[in-house]
Formats: structure tokens, sequence, C-alpha cells
């Protein structure tokens, strides 16, 4: 599909799960959140030679998820693994109060611990960040991470975690809980790009974690870009001013973690089935501001609800690759990367709507003369048939511009405004013809991959804010049926 890095989940990196032979309240502990030893990987997954074999191997091949990215001169571009992992909280089967803290490695005494209380509120941060999360089934005891030996001892855990495995990157759950003042340092010792998870939809409440954690997941955008395409009712505007609000908000809006679905959230057809719909909101989170980020399974077209019901294995498709949604985003990967390779600030430029109406956003990302400019519909697969006059793009009078998606030739008129065919409510992306050598999108010869990288070049410390940026991620994580043959399956998806 085209994608730079892989996340694997934190259940590929811990064992002694909470209970995890039998069937817990919240399901089985399968995803890894409820660590019981950092230093030990989940025998279900495999061995320590097994993870830094596949570390190996991602960082070598250009595969089917993962595929070698070039520049149109053919110049290597690294590829990236990412884990997910947890600094908040440990795991236990039972009530707060029967935690034994001896099971636990390498806080093994209560002392490493929050006294137990339930986090009961979404606004007081001292409660937010010193409670428990979980419940009378499975506890989550609270670390201190304010505590200078709990920060040590973590320190020292990531930096052996990152060496012994060639980690490029971290997704870093329950950020929202954890006291930002931990982050800095102990993200300066890790040494490599961190995205963290602040599952709040408030901008105002939730930009300001990029002062500890340069990139975050961007809720504020998730929630309004769910509703603008889970139908024609949606509203295109509320996602418009959301946009602007994120650029003036956040410390760096091209950092953000862009997507449209995750293991936390209803998948996107489980509100609409309609496929025009799917394409368009996964058109934006691809060529919106941020890193893109595609949920395994996404690609499928998979319609899981709540968890743990859209955390389905991905083995049963065989591993389509001629769905509409894995061409879709296949295209959208090589329209990004190509855009990337013909101007070097095209992932720092901020994106915005160049136009828009009731049913139509019209998303411009890129400096005049090599700008993309994404054009979505909420109007589903049953949109009438119709030309947009569409305006705002700064193309210039008389430049002929591709449509990608269907590779349609379009001239831009003497006001500069483009006469669009829109149809069945289907996405369009537009990009200067001129600019198509190298792409292999709508005829043009793609430029021939280098496979491999220079010799002795260390991934671990490549990935830069800046590389960051340019990357474009896929996220494998565990179904509750994957126990046993997950790392198999990881396996099948990266290396076939």
């Amino acid at each position: 599909m085209g994608f730079t890095a892989v996340r694997i989940p934190k259940s590929l990196l811990t064992q002694h799960q909470a209970n995890e032979k039998n069937t817990l309240g919240g399901g089985e502990a399968y995803h890894g959140y409820w660590q019981q030893d950092l230093y030990a990987l989940n025998e279900n997954f495999g061995t320590e030679n097994d993870l830094k074999s596949l570390s190996d191997e991602l960082h070598k091949r250009g595969m089917v998820s993962v595929l070698v990215q070039v520049t149109p001169s053919g110049a290597y571009v690294e590829q990236y693994l990412m884990v997910d992992v947890v600094v908040n909280h440990f795991g236990w089967a039972g009530e707060g109060t029967s935690v034994d803290y001896g099971h636990l490695n390498p806080f093994n005494e209560e002392k490493y611990f929050h006294s137990y209380c339930e986090v009961s509120s979404t606004t007081n941060m001292t409660n937010i960040d010193d409670c428990w999360l979980g419940d009378s089934i499975v506890s989550l005891p609270d670390l201190r991470t304010e505590d200078p030996t709990v920060a040590s001892m973590y320190s020292s855990w990531i930096s052996s975690l990152v060496s012994n495995y060639t980690v490029d990157g971290l997704r870093i759950d329950s950020v929202l809980n954890v006291e930002p003042s931990f982050f800095p340092k102990w993200l300066s010792v890790a040494g490599v790009f961190a995205t963290g998870e602040v599952d709040d939809g408030v901008v105002g409440f939730t930009c300001p974690f990029q002062n500890s954690v340069e990139s975050i997941l961007n809720y504020p955008i998730y929630f309004p870009l769910v509703r603008a395409f889970a139908s024609a009712k949606g509203s295109i505007s509320d996602l418009v001013a959301e946009m602007e609000e994120v650029k003036t908000t956040c410390k760096d809006s091209t950092l953000l973690g862009s997507f449209s679905e995750n293991h936390d959230q209803p998948r996107f057809p489980s509100l609409t089935s309609d496929l025009s719909l799917a394409k368009n909101v996964i058109t934006y989170s691809m060529l919106a501001d941020g890193i893109p980020i595609i949920y395994q399974g996404q690609e499928q077209h998979y319609a899981g609800g709540d968890s743990p019901s859209n955390r389905e294995a991905i083995w049963p498709t065989g591993y389509n690759t001629q769905t509409p949604l894995y061409q879709h985003i296949t295209t959208l990967n090589s329209i990004r990367s190509h855009a990337i390779s013909v101007s070097a600030n095209y992932s720092t430029y901020q994106n915005y709507a160049a136009y828009s109406d009731i049913n139509s956003l019209a998303m411009r990302k890129g400096y005049s003369g090599s700008q993309v400019v994404a054009v979505l519909s909420n109007l589903g697969e049953g949109g009438l048939s119709y030309t947009l006059n569409l305006t705002g793009t700064q193309y210039m009078s008389g430049e002929s511009v591709m449509e990608l998606l269907t590779c349609t030739s379009l001239a831009v008129d003497t006001n500069g405004d483009i006469q669009l065919p829109m149809a069945s409510g289907l996405p369009k992306v537009l990009y200067p013809s001129s600019l198509l050598a190298g792409s292999g999108l709508c005829g043009s010869k793609k430029a021939a991959p280098t496979t491999t990288g220079p010799t002795g070049q260390t991934t671990a410390t490549a990935t830069s804010t800046h590389t960051a940026k340019s990357a474009s991620m896929f996220v494998v994580i565990p179904s509750h049926l994957q126990i046993t043959l997950a790392l198999a399956a990881v396996w099948f998806v990266l290396l076939r």
C-alpha cells in the first residue's frame, strides 16, 4: 500500500498479562495494555529473535504494506518500525485493593504506584493523572511517573527496547493520564519519534499536550471528520472551522496523527456501509495535515463497532490486495509520496479549505505550482452527476491539471477556475500535469526503486521530526481471535 512505517501493538512486547487465559469483563488481555512485565515478550507472539528478524526485514525490504518509497531520482527512503507503549499503568485481574505488586516487573513494590482511587473526572487533572483507570474486574495500577526513581526505571527500559529491536518510533498510550512533565526527558532518552494518544476532541484541551509530546493523534479533527462524511447531512462547515482552529491552536498541525479509524473507536463503515463515503474520509486522512494513519482492516472495509468488535482478525480476507479501498489507499499514498518528492516543503505546508459548500470540501496542501487539491463530497454513492465550478485552487489560468483518481485531464479556465465532473459522491484529487514525471500515476513511468539503504545506516536515529512529517503509517493490532497466530499474521502482512 505504500506505507513507510508499520506500527505493531503492545501485545508483541509483553507477557503475563492480567488473567490472560480467562475471559474478563473487558475482554481477553490480548491487546497488551494490561502489562505486567516490561522486559518479557508475550510468548504467544514469538521470541526475541522473531521480533528482531521482523525489524531487520522491515528495514531492508520493500513489502506489500511497507513499500520502499523513492524520489524521482530513485533515492532510498527508510522504512520504519513503530511500537505501542504504555507508561501510565500496569494491569491486574482484580480490584485495585487486591494487587500483588510483587508480580509486576520492574515496578514490584506498592511505593511505585499512586494510591488507589478511580478516575472520575474529565476536567480535574490531578484526578486524571493520579487515579486509576479500569474497573473492579481489571484494575490498572497507576504509576507515579512524577517520581524520579520511576522515571529513571522507565528510561532504562525504553533505551533497551529501542536498542534491542531497532525501534524507530513509539505510539504512547494514555498520554492524557500521565503528568506532561514526564515526557520530555523520557523521549530524549528514547531518541526516536513518538506520537501520543490524547483521546479528547476539545482543541484547547488537547493541543497543549504537544508541548510535551511533539506529535499527538488528531482527535479534534477525527470527531467532526466522521460526522461530516457519515451522511449527506453531515456538517462540512463544522469540519472546516475545526481545521482552522487546530492550525491556529496546536503547536504544529503537520505533526499530528491523521486518522479516521483506530482500535478504540467504532470503524467508519459501522456508521455507514457507503463505499464512496469511506473513500472520502480516507482521502481526507491521507492528504490533510499530519502523518496519515490507516488501521489494519480499513483497507478491507471492515465494519466492527465498539471494542473488541473493531479488532477483527485480518487473515479471513486472504490479505486481499484487490479491494477498492486497498487500491484507493495505494493510489493516495503514491500521490502523497510523489508530492513530497517534488516539493521538499509539501509536508510542512498547512492545508486549508480552498472551497466548500454544504456537501463539498476542496482542501489544498502544498505551495503554489505544486499544490495538491483534494475535493471531497458527502453525497455518497447515490450522489448525482454534476459539474462543480471549483474556485480558489490558485492553479494558473490555462494550466493543465490531472484528476489522479480517474486520470482525467482538465484545463484551468481564464478565471482560474476548474469545471470538475463529480459523480456518485466520489472524491477527486488534482495535481499539475507537468509534475507527474516519475510518479507512476496516470500513465507516467515510475522511477526505479532502490531496495537497499546506504551501508551501515542506523535506522533507529533516522526518525527526526522532519522525517516523521513525511511518513505514513499502517497499524497492525491483534484481534481477540489472534492470540496464537498473531506473529505469523503480522509477518504475512508485512513480508509476503
